[in-house]
Parts: C-alpha cells; structure tokens; sequence
C-alpha cells in the first residue's frame, strides 16, 4: 500500500467517525465514490499540496480509488459538497473550541489576479453581490485585486469561522457578523478593529469584550497587555501555513463558487490535520507538515 492510498484511508476513517453517512445528498444514481470518500480525497489532495487536477488523478493510479470517479465529474461535485464540508469542519472546531474563552480575529489579502490585468479580467464575476475589487492591505504595503479573508481562530490555533468580503470592504465591518457566531468571550484584534461604537455593542449585545491596543496619540494610552500581543501571533502563523502548505494564495478558479470552494477546502484540511494529531496521535495540533502513516 502506497504513503498515499494509507493517509488517504486514515483520513476517510476519522470522517466517517463525525460523518452522518457515506452520501451527504440525493443522486438518482449512488456514485462509484461516495460524498465521504471524495470529501477525503479533496483534503488529502490540499494536505499534499496538489493543486492540479492532472497531477491528483496521476498519483490515484494503482490505488483504491482509481477508476472511481472521472475528472470531468470531480470538480462539480466538489463544488456541491461545500456546505457539508463546512457542516464537517464545524463539527470538528466544536470538538476543540467547546470551552473556549479567547479568540483572534485578523484579516489577509486574497489576489485573484494581478492589478495589471483586472480590466480585462472576467474571474470570479459571474455573481454581482460577490464581484471582487482593488483593496489595500496596510501591513504588506500591498495593493491588489480580489478579496480579503476575515478569519477568527482560538489561542491555540484553531479556526472558528471564516467569511470573504471584497478587497475594499473594512476589516472592522466583519465584526457586525461575529455577534451571530459569538458570545460570552474575550477577541483580540489589531489597531484596524479599533472602534469604541462597535466594542460597546459587541459587549453589551453578545458580551464580547475587543481587545484592541491603542494607537500612542490615543487618549488614556496603555500599552497592551503582554499575553495579549503573544497570542495575536497565532492567528497571523496560521495564515502563513495556508500560504506556504497550502498555497491559499495560488488561484486557478474561475468563478466565486469555485474559489471559495478552494478556501473552504484549504481551511478544512488544516483544521483536520490539526484534529488527526491531537485525537488520533496525540501530538503537537499545530505540526502540519508531518507524514500521516
């Protein structure tokens, strides 16, 4: 048995532990591979850095799955899965973050293709609530053209929830969000979610105390406090995972179903790698690059 075929049946059996069933929707004809298993093979594609299509469906050969299901077939039912991959991600998070207090929020830039080219550019356009556009990201210095990410994730490193917004939407915009996600908790954030209307109406609608540190001209300025600027690091070296294991900043979709199909897909096999180790292995969550058997 192959590295492959046996990280791929792991995968598939710690699924099937926090899965429904083997088929997540109604098809006339039961699949050759079922919503489970393709779920699986979706995530060990993103664990072993695998973006081309051509290059998956090559290492498939002479394993279990091969002769299961046919390319054409495979990134349209990869996008109809998305709601139960999220369902299954979901599932996973409650399983670490069910006691947890203190969450980081934090935003990254998300290109969809140069600035160059966005005039002629037709990527990700089809849906007009959803169209992306030029935005500025102040901690790279960056302007550029697609999304943003709003992400928030536990100290230890687990992502809660996720959401994109055009590039030119406010990081602070997000928060109006957190309230149907959140409650009874302490957020931290950067100076970009500095907003004192909004911390008052997080704490007293949901009670969510934001934690922000305070710009040096700030009336009553304090710096902050020390454990707090310790653990925004964890979020900002998990977006630096995605971009460098999982290369969530390489895009070869080309409508918005098929990009955040991507995300979701990329956030979903960290979260998982990170269950295996803690559930399975009982080893450090955050040592992504690690061999599965």
């Amino acid at each position: 048995m192959s590295n492959f075929e046996a990280s791929y049946k792991l995968i598939l059996k710690e699924l099937r532990k926090i899965s429904e069933g083997e088929n997540l929707y109604f098809k006339p004809i039961s699949p050759k591979l079922s919503d489970i298993e393709m779920i699986s093979l979706i995530i060990l594609a993103e664990f072993k850095s695998i973006d081309s299509e051509y290059q998956l469906f090559r290492e498939l050969k002479d394993t279990c799955v091969e002769g299961k299901i046919e390319r054409s077939v495979y990134n349209r039912r990869k996008r109809k899965l998305f709601p139960f991959i999220e369902e299954i991600r979901m599932k996973m998070v409650r399983k670490f973050n069910e006691f947890e207090n203190y969450f980081v929020i934090d935003s990254m830039p998300l290109e969809v293709c140069k600035i160059a080219r966005l005039s002629r550019s037709k990527i990700c356009k089809e849906v007009d609530h959803a169209m992306p556009n030029k935005g500025y990201c102040a901690s790279q210095d960056l302007h550029f053209y697609g999304y943003k990410l709003h992400a928030v994730c536990s100290i230890e490193g687990i992502f809660q929830s996720f959401d994109l917004s055009p590039a030119s939407v406010h990081d602070i915009h997000y928060l109006r969000d957190i309230k149907s996600q959140l409650s009874d908790c302490v957020l931290l954030g950067d100076k970009g979610y500095l907003s004192q209307t909004i911390q008052l109406d997080l704490f007293n609608e949901v009670n969510i105390r934001l934690e922000t540190p305070k710009r040096v001209n700030q009336k009553d300025y304090k710096p902050q406090f020390y454990q707090f600027k310790k653990h925004r690091k964890r979020i900002e070296t998990l977006f630096s995972q995605l971009c460098d294991q999982f290369m969530i900043r390489r895009n070869y979709a080309k409508t918005f179903q098929g990009f955040k199909t991507r995300i979701l897909a990329k956030t979903t096999t960290l979260t998982t790698i990170q269950y295996i180790n803690k559930f399975v292995f009982n080893r450090n969550i955050n040592n992504l690059k690690i061999n599965l058997v």
